[in-house]
This record gives C-alpha cells, structure tokens and sequence, in this order.
C-alpha cells in the first residue's frame, strides 16, 4: 500500500480540526474527498503532505513514517496542486512547469537537459505543449489549471495531492481536469483529489470519503458511499442523486424547495 493513514488527528498547534481518520490510497488509485466548508479537508491535505505534524497517528508512505523522511524526499514522491495560485510575474508556462524539477536539483543548480525533458513530457502529458510560449499570467483559469498539474508531474511524483483543482473554472474547464485525473490514475500515478461537487465522484474516483466534523463518516465506491442520506449529513440539505441511463454517469443536484 502506497499512503497509509493511521488513526489520524490533524489540526494547527494545539487545535484539532480532525480525528480518528484512517485511509489507504494505492498506485494507480484515485480517491476524492468531499466535505462542507471548513470541515478539515485541506488541513487533513497538509498533514498528507507533511507540512503539518500529525497530533496524534502516523502517515505512512511506502510503510516509512512521514515523519521520518527529509522534506526533499517527499517533495520527490508527492506532488501538490494548490486550490489557488496567485501569479505576479510573467513566466511562460514551460517555465512554471519547469519550477516543478526543484525537488530534484541539488542545492545552487540549474535545470539540465534531464529537468528540461521532464518538463516537456509533462506538457505533453496534460495536452497543453502548444501553450509553453505563452505567458501564465495571461491564459484561462483552466488553462493555469492545466499548467500546475503540469508542474506537479514534471516532479515525477508517485502521488498527487489535488486541492480542489476544478475551483472557480467553468463547466468545460472542470470536464477537461477531471479527465486529466482519470488519465493520471490509469498511467499508475495515485490521486487524493477534494471538491466540492459529489458529482465529481462517479467521473474520475475509484472511491470517496466523506469528511464531516473533522472525521471519515463514510468511505467506499462512489455508487455505495455518495447517496442522498450522506449528502444530508454533509451538507445539510436534500440532494437527489440521479443516474443517466445508458452513460455509465451519475449527476447530483441539491433539491430546492
């Protein structure tokens, strides 16, 4: 098993924002984790990226305890795509994506012909190569999308950590991530993905886990764990979860009224 949460407690000094949390992620496994506002999900991510000690359990990559490995080591094994990312200084894109080798260059080096291949590969990857001329500060809120799970993978990761990528994008933008995560997991890369539409779920998980109050309520395939009764509990509204006959596709949308 690739990532292994264990009786996980989470929080900033000592402030819990979550408890009892136990998960375990595969290669080649995409899990989506969905929760209300405010209800931990992207302390929980930090803590899986090692930024945050764990107040009480223990994270485990490849069986070694988070904490026992060097922050460079696991830069190289995880990869991190932001919810957001401010951006004030014109880089053309195959130079952002190229920010992502940093984990692997010594100390005062410079990217070599290796850093490079690697950056192109992963423009490659994410179909976006015709945009590495441009400017990042001047292309889509998808398009940037694109560009930092570029960066991410030029990093050669064994994990990615996505917070809420499809934030703030349109419909076709959103369609165009979550095809993206489906295609990263297929290649054997494993996937931690939040957002906040559970319809997300049935497009691009293998399973899901629901966090609620700061712990996992549910945790399974989205056919069995994504169901009006959990999304009440947290959301606190109805919810009618609709499968599309004949597409494979399940829709949810919120009852009003």
């Amino acid at each position: 098993m690739m990532l292994e949460v264990q009786e996980l407690a989470f929080g900033y000094g000592a402030r819990a924002v979550g408890s009892q949390v136990g998960l375990t992620l595969a290669e080649g496994e995409a899990l989506c984790l969905l929760g209300p506002n405010g209800g931990g999900k992207t302390t929980l991510f930090k803590t899986l990226l090692g930024l945050l000690r764990p107040l009480a359990g223990r994270v485990l990559l490849d069986g070694i305890d988070l904490a026992d490995l060097p922050r460079r080591e696991i830069a190289k094994k995880i990869g991190y795509v932001p919810q957001a990312h401010a951006a004030f200084f014109p880089f053309s894109v195959r130079d952002v994506v190229l920010m992502g080798r940093a984990s692997r260059l010594p100390a005062f080096a410079g990217p070599g012909p290796a850093d490079r291949a690697a950056a192109e590969r992963a423009l490659a990857m994410l179909g976006i190569g015709h945009l590495a001329e441009r400017i990042y500060t001047e292309i889509s809120g998808g398009e940037r999308q694109l560009a930092l799970i570029a960066r991410a993978l030029a990093g050669e990761p064994r994990l990615l950590v996505m917070d809420e990528p499809t934030a703030s994008l349109d419909f076709g933008n959103q369609a165009r991530v979550l095809t993206q995560v489906r295609r990263l997991s297929e290649r054997g890369i494993a996937v931690v993905l939040s957002t906040h539409d559970p319809g997300h779920a049935f497009l691009c998980a293998d399973r899901v886990a629901l966090l609620h109050g700061g712990r996992l309520v549910a945790l399974g395939p989205p056919a069995e764990t994504v169901t009006p009764e959990s999304l009440r509990l947290l959301y606190g509204v109805e919810v009618a979860v609709v499968p599309l006959p004949g597409q494979g596709r399940t829709v949810c949308t919120p009852l009003i009224g």
